[in-house]
């Protein structure tokens, strides 16, 4: 089953990502950490669906979503920065393999964030603390960091940020990228889970890393939205 969402608002939240609200239809849920797939309803571009995570949570009122714009790719990301209130878009019916298994690590590269925003914050909600939740974050640049200051409000959530393309970031961000050596510094393998979201090949190294360092697989959970 499919719905039209219209548009209410769009704003920056870094210099290629933006936050979008719409109205949400009457009866739709979803668990914090799923997707849904996208497509913008307007002649040309109905078929071309993409991958998108709500960072809103189940019992507010609008559906909100983080996505991040790649002009050079020509395609919906791109037409999505472009969007304005009353603008509508087709979704899916939600689907998505991270949801929360308790307390660990969560490792995001760019847009991988998403899936863990409405995770986190649902898990405050609840306990009022992340205490035990750790998060590792890569991006580009200090200025690709998306919502740094929302995560590093949340009580109780340690933040790890990381930059692979920027050689001397502001303080309290790192220049190194997460592999094997990174993580064997900073995890505790057997302790919690371990969730990870970014691009695929990203995905594919930080999971073998972690099975290399003594995680059980049956603690990693992995979603793809590349």
């Amino acid at each position: 089953m499919t719905h039209t969402l219209t548009l209410q608002h769009i704003e920056p939240v870094t210099p290629d990502t933006h936050r979008l609200r719409f109205r949400r239809p009457d009866g739709f849920d979803f668990t914090p950490g799923q997707a849904v797939d996208m497509a913008l309803d307007k002649d040309g571009w109905r078929d071309e669906t993409r991958p998108f995570t709500f960072v809103s949570l189940p019992d507010e009122t609008c559906l909100d979503f983080v996505i991040k714009s790649y002009p050079e790719h020509d395609g919906v990301t791109e037409q999505i920065g472009k969007m304005e209130p009353g603008d509508k878009v087709i979704i899916s019916a939600p689907w998505g393999a991270i949801h929360d298994e308790g307390p660990g690590w969560f490792i995001a590269g760019g847009a991988g964030i998403t899936p863990f925003l409405a995770v986190l914050r649902r898990r405050l909600e609840i306990h009022g603390t992340l205490a035990g939740c750790t998060l590792i974050f890569s991006n580009s640049t200090e200025a690709d960091i998306i919502l740094r200051r929302e995560l590093e409000a949340m009580e109780g959530l340690e933040t790890i940020f990381t930059v692979t393309d920027e050689a001397n970031p502001g303080e309290g961000v790192l220049t190194e990228r997460i592999d094997r050596d990174f993580l064997g510094t900073r995890i505790s393998p057997d302790i919690g889970h371990y969730y990870v979201c970014g691009p695929e090949p990203m995905i594919e190294d930080v999971t073998e890393a972690l099975k290399g360092l003594g995680v059980a697989e049956d603690r990693i959970v992995v979603e793809d939205l590349d």
